[in-house]
């Protein structure tokens, strides 16, 4: 799964897919391509999400299991 860790990090919220949908601004079908790995993100989108979530954004893409940069 292309964006596997955006499920966790909604589950964790208790967040539904329409919430998300919600804060980027689309509906929860065009989230849901995102979460399923079906549609690439923009890096606009990309951003929004670490931001939202406070985790880097190689986090989100899976290339480190570290949930922020640290120094």
């Amino acid at each position: 799964m292309k964006y596997g860790r955006l499920k966790e990090l909604r589950l964790k919220k208790k967040l539904t897919q329409a919430d998300m949908g919600a804060v980027l601004g689309m509906s929860q079908r065009a989230y849901g391509h995102y979460e399923n790995g079906d549609r690439d993100m923009s890096p606009e989108v990309l951003i929004t999400l670490a931001d939202y979530y406070n985790v880097s954004a190689d986090y989100i893409l899976g290339r480190t299991d570290k949930r922020n940069w640290e120094k």
